[in-house]
């Protein structure tokens, strides 16, 4: 298994950190960024269409919550199993940058902030 990294190209267009996955770890995922097959994932596509690292750079919503792309029914599933508020991620790359939200990740080894 891979060790996690602070990488700020490993931080999905939705705010998650893609370097502390345990499938990114195990090597089953290449990370958001280079994995084509993720073509459903409307977060992703709305991101590369518009040239944006994530959700962070969109200028339309402020609160990402706002966004019937990013605020899907799976999302809020995925976020109450996970306990994973990917806004609080979205809302701190705005804050520091992505270079610091990706040193925070990794030292805590984390996909998310915790709701």
């Amino acid at each position: 298994m891979q060790e996690i990294i602070t990488d700020k190209s490993l931080i999905a267009k939705c705010g998650l950190y893609c370097a502390a996955c345990t499938r990114f770890l195990k090597e089953k995922c290449q990370g958001c960024d280079k994995n084509e097959k993720a073509s459903w994932c409307k977060v992703r596509s709305c991101c590369i269409e518009n040239n944006y690292a994530s959700c962070a750079d969109c200028e339309e919503f402020e609160n990402p919550s706002d966004c019937k792309m990013y605020n899907t029914f799976m999302a809020r599933l995925f976020g109450f199993i996970f306990n994973s508020d990917r806004t609080a991620c979205i809302q701190l790359i705005k804050e520091s940058g992505y270079e610091k939200f990706a040193e925070e990740m990794a030292k805590n080894k984390r996909v998310s902030l915790k709701r």
